[in-house]
């Protein structure tokens, strides 16, 4: 894990010097990118601490890039995140806090003022593998590179006031969940059939971007996607919120926070009882809090 965080800071420091060194108007007219770089670093230590503490240490790092083009009627929105985080405590070794790859696509064309007629593309996987680790370190696997990936595509229409506030609903929406890890596979982990290596779902999916500054220097954004199966269950919502906070010091210096709340029926999760794995479909919850350099361009 600490090789991927590695590999991800050089990007970081690639992407960076490739923003610097490469103004903007060497793109068409057609073409808006930007995007944001950002380090976060926490870390607690106590010593003859009275009230107890754990000794703790964590990195992460998010590229988030935004690729939109602008055309006459025609728009072409795209968004990129990778992030990945390690933490380490007393007592245990180096473990992920963060693992996403997140490509969001919306091809639109104009109907009126706001509105567009549109075709929807949203891919999710991570890095590596995540696992579940109890009293004793023990550890059972979660999940793996492509185990799940998430593609979900098909037309609809959006509304769409600006890039900081859009919401797009495809009601023939596909979604393919893939399950690549054979161990992962053979379980039926993620709701594919004990053996195979993906799912295909048909429904509905709502996406729903807003971000808004609270003050001068406080940028408050949520990402909501929702998605029902007409095909099984469609009461069984697939629910993923993320909320960030963005709180600029100086030009470099930003405190971040963020939590995502996952809602995925079909995502088992275990629950190790007297060394006993029992799996039940849980309300998923991160947080993320930290200060860090960010790099914006």
């Amino acid at each position: 894990m600490k090789t991927i965080f590695l590999s991800l800071c050089f990007l970081f420091l690639c992407f960076a010097g490739f923003s610097q060194t490469t103004p903007q108007a060497d793109t068409t007219r057609y073409w808006k990118v930007h995007g944001q770089n950002t380090v976060l670093i926490s870390q607690s230590s106590f010593s003859n601490w009275a009230a107890g503490g754990v000794n703790a240490v964590s990195a992460n790092l998010v590229l988030d890039y935004d690729f939109n083009y602008k055309k006459g009627v025609w728009s072409w929105d795209n968004k990129a995140i990778a992030g990945y985080g390690i933490s380490k405590q007393n007592g245990t070794g180096w473990r992920k806090n963060d693992d996403r790859i997140i490509l969001n696509s919306l091809l639109g064309r104009q109907a009126s003022k706001y509105w567009l007629y549109t075709f929807y593309m949203n891919f999710q996987t991570q890095f590596t593998k995540g696992y579940l680790y109890d009293a004793t370190g023990a550890r059972t696997l979660l999940s793996a590179p492509f185990a799940p990936a998430y593609l979900t595509f098909g037309p609809g229409f959006a509304y769409k006031r600006s890039d900081n506030f859009r919401v797009n609903l495809s009601p023939a929406a596909a979604r393919i969940t893939i399950v690549g890890n054979d161990s992962l596979s053979a379980i039926g982990s993620y709701g594919v059939t004990p053996g195979k290596k993906s799912l295909f779902e048909f429904g509905a999916s709502l996406d729903a971007y807003y971000k808004v500054n609270l003050a001068e220097n406080i940028a408050f954004e949520n990402i909501l996607k929702l998605y029902s199966n007409y095909l099984k269950r469609p009461g069984d919502i697939y629910l993923d919120y993320t909320a960030n906070i963005f709180m600029k010091v100086n030009k470099l210096v930003t405190v971040n926070a963020g939590v995502e709340l996952i809602n995925d029926p079909k995502a088992q999760i275990p629950q190790i009882k007297n060394g006993v794995s029992e799996y039940h479909s849980l309300l998923q919850v991160k947080q993320i809090f930290g200060a860090g350099l960010t790099y914006k361009f």
